[in-house]
């Protein structure tokens, strides 16, 4: 009898499962959702944990070749210190009706670092690095070259107003590139979007320490500017949203409706896909790390159906699909919906579809011009002889003001 009490005791304990949301991985010193950094700066990781326990969350590196490949590589060859590291910098939630903990940690440090440039991967996990809770990309850069990106327009034919091409130039510092020209490529992606990207383009021409990159093909389409919201006052209808309210549920945030096919172009400044925590009580800013409040926000399409589906993408889910990021038709309202449990702040977000083959559309709901502005980065790679690693010798970026 004593036994089946204990047995019952064990049995009823609550199971905590983890909730980790509002992941973050950013350089403190631009402030934006970009992870490169040199050798002497440093990252920061911020997230959730909405099981509002206290577990101490450990963390490990991997290197990865140009193509985000598993290059074989031991611990050791490119990083020194511990092959793990704890997470143990956390606060509790304050004055939120979801409450959460909150963990924070600067990296590379002391205990971890990398020692070689390239492109590596951040492993949280709780039990086992096989088992990660979650990942996120970050590369570290020797400045072994200068990267400059310019954006111009461009056209293709049936489709003359969409296209934005993309050249590169890059410098090296003495003789860093033109002895392993053979050994050089260079990815572009758009928006801090790794999966809206050129991959392992060959220099089109060379002059002594500079490599030009002006392929045809290096081109991208303009897409739109992105949609946003602002939730920093929970229980007031702000920018771009409107109505608020609560329910058993927690908050709630019901955004104005967006509408599909525009036909012209119309200017509206954005961050280039990214999120900012805020939260703003009676002018009051507050801490948004541990007093950001959670909603859920309610995102509307007006349209007719059709046979794709649409979700929800920005630099917050990593413009990953998910059934939580995906819209489901309301035949009778006649319009998508997607009900996303964010963190309160300033979001940018779009509408991409997928129709079934993997591959997401940007611009078929946006709308596409070669007008709007977008962040466009380079990573050029090399493998000098006698290394059995590929290398970031340099990394450029161009935040695009409104071509003419």
């Amino acid at each position: 009898m004593k036994l089946l009490h204990i047995l019952f005791l064990v049995f009823a304990l609550p199971v905590f499962a983890q909730d980790i949301r509002s992941i973050q991985l950013f350089n403190p010193k631009t402030n934006d959702e970009t992870p490169v950094i040199d050798f002497d700066s440093q990252l920061v990781l911020r997230f959730d944990d909405l099981s509002n326990g206290s577990e101490i969350y450990r963390y490990t590196i991997k290197h990865f070749d140009r193509n985000w490949q598993d290059d074989g590589l031991f611990f050791t060859e490119f990083a020194k210190g511990s092959m793990s590291g704890m997470i143990d910098r956390f606060e509790y939630s304050f004055n939120t009706y979801q409450k959460y903990t909150h963990y924070e940690l600067t990296f590379p440090n002391e205990k971890l670092r990398p020692v070689i440039s390239g492109n590596f991967e951040l492993i949280v996990y709780k039990d086992s690095a096989d088992k990660p809770l979650f990942t996120r990309k970050f590369c570290v850069v020797e400045n072994n070259a200068t990267v400059g990106v310019a954006v111009s327009r461009t056209s293709v034919p049936g489709n003359p107003a969409v296209n934005q091409r993309i050249e590169v130039q890059a410098i090296s510092n003495g003789n860093v590139l033109s002895e392993n020209v053979s050994s050089v490529s260079l990815n572009v992606i758009q928006n801090n979007n790794w999966g809206n990207g050129r991959y392992s383009l060959k220099p089109s021409s060379s002059l002594g320490n500079r490599l030009l990159f002006q392929q045809l093909d290096l081109a991208f389409e303009g897409n739109n500017e992105f949609y946003y919201f602002n939730n920093k006052v929970l229980d007031q209808a702000y920018d771009m949203i409107a109505s608020t309210g609560n329910s058993q549920e927690g908050n709630q945030t019901f955004l104005h409706p967006v509408w599909a096919y525009p036909l012209n172009y119309q200017y509206q400044p954005d961050v280039d896909g990214a999120f900012y925590f805020r939260r703003s009580d009676a002018g009051i800013e507050r801490d948004a790390n541990k007093e950001g409040d959670y909603s859920w926000v309610y995102f509307y399409l007006e349209s007719d159906p059709f046979d794709k589906d649409i979700y929800v993408l920005g630099c917050f889910n990593q413009f990953q699909p998910s059934e939580e990021s995906k819209m489901r038709y309301d035949a009778d309202r006649k319009m998508y919906e997607a009900k996303i449990y964010l963190k309160q702040g300033f979001y940018n977000y779009i509408l991409a579809t997928d129709d079934g083959s993997g591959v997401l559309n940007y611009g078929e709901i946006n709308g596409s011009f070669w007008q709007t502005e977008n962040l466009y980065q380079a990573f050029l790679y090399y493998q000098p002889f006698g290394r059995n690693y590929d290398g970031l010798a340099g990394y450029g970026e161009y935040r695009q003001q409104n071509l003419k």
